[in-house]
């Protein structure tokens, strides 16, 4: 098959920095049975073509800050264009019901090319208190209605985004996007310590860090021997680090920034515990890879962490700091609990793994493509 993938970004030319590693592991697999071009909306400034994975990549070059008023309609025919020139697509799959789906379905309306589109993100969430989601802004919803009504058939990472989205009327099926197995697996028990957790996700308000360091406060106040790692992109200049500061947690957490998947397998290896603090996930990609090392997760719960809640995770309320606390006291003074339950969450992320959900996804391409 000749599949069209439609991504915001997440591509980048060096395989490694400003990438979407689930991205990623997807068109590597695809790539290997089918010709796979991937659409970046926005991954360089200038648009370019170039190899990856077995794939190529045409970057469309779009503006940075998104794409307000017109702009989905001014872009739509350069896409409809590369797509032409590409050859005959049987199917294009977007990732994100956003500015990418809704991209896409501008661009396939004339061919009729089947669309498939993947809710990746923040596109039916509706945070107030943070300014966060779609759903709060008039523009975002009618761009997602409208590549939602387009599509043949819309996917989602977690049990717990599908059930918003039934509650919109819209059929779903959950692909939830795995990791590699020959990246992230377990490594040595002593290399694991009873008393380091790990946090992987970028700083920013819907992570909600501010609840972890209150909850680690919390736990440092019971167990002085906790220390927190902390990998991911800062993009609230310095508040998280000053509010451990204030919190006097300056010597429990570690931040190491921005980290490729390779330099995260050490920190999941020896880390006790995957700790989350979201006040929204529509998946959760780290928990799979946490899992895939042996490691649980104590977290918030929505995305993965509510779908494998109570067997393979401990689940707790958005934004209650003393819940989160208890989960993570509970399960570090429990290394035996703690161990089945990090059984349990790898047993899970092996029969979803990457190569499981691009098996997914070529069974869905291959039934909207016998069914056009």
């Amino acid at each position: 098959m000749r599949i069209a993938l439609v991504v915001p970004g997440g591509v980048d030319r060096s395989g490694s920095e400003r990438v979407i590693p689930a991205l990623l592991f997807l068109i590597e697999r695809l790539a290997r049975r089918h010709d796979v071009r991937v659409f970046a909306l926005r991954q360089e400034t200038e648009p370019g073509t170039w190899p990856l994975l077995g794939a190529t990549v045409h970057n469309l070059g779009l503006p940075g800050h998104g794409l307000p008023g017109t702009g989905l309609v001014r872009a739509a025919p350069r896409l409809a264009r590369l797509m032409a020139e590409a050859g005959p697509l049987d199917v294009v799959h977007a990732f994100w019901a956003g500015s990418p789906a809704a991209l896409a379905a501008l661009a396939t309306l004339r061919t009729r090319t089947p669309l498939v589109v993947h809710v990746a993100g923040g596109e039916v969430a509706a945070l107030p208190e943070i300014g966060y989601g779609g759903w709060l802004f008039p523009r975002e919803r009618l761009k997602t209605r409208f590549a939602l009504s387009r599509a043949v058939r819309v996917t989602a990472g977690s049990r717990d985004l599908s059930a918003r989205l039934s509650t919109l009327g819209i059929p779903v099926e959950v692909v939830p996007l795995g990791a590699d197995t020959s990246l992230f697996s377990p490594g040595e028990p002593e290399e694991r310590s009873g008393f380091r957790l790990l946090h992987v996700a970028s700083l920013n308000r819907v992570k909600d860090q501010p609840t972890l360091l209150r909850a680690l406060r919390r736990v440092v106040d019971a167990e002085p021997r906790v220390t927190l790692e902390v990998a991911g992109e800062d993009t609230l200049e310095g508040a998280v680090q000053a509010e451990a500061d204030r919190l006097g947690l300056g010597t429990r957490v570690t931040f190491h920034g921005t980290l490729t998947s390779s330099e995260l397998v050490p920190l999941f290896r020896r880390a006790a515990l995957f700790v989350q603090s979201s006040l929204h996930e529509a998946q959760g990609v780290a928990v799979l890879e946490a899992a895939l090392c042996g490691l649980p997760t104590v977290g918030t719960a929505v995305g993965l962490v509510a779908d494998l809640a109570p067997e393979a995770a401990l689940a707790v309320p958005s934004g209650d700091d003393a819940a989160l606390a208890a989960g993570i006291l509970a399960l570090l003074r429990d290394g035996e609990g703690r161990r089945r339950m990090g059984d349990r969450a790898r047993a899970f992320a092996l029969a979803h793994d990457a190569d499981h959900t691009a098996e997914r996804f070529e069974r869905i391409y291959a039934e909207v493509v016998s069914s056009r």
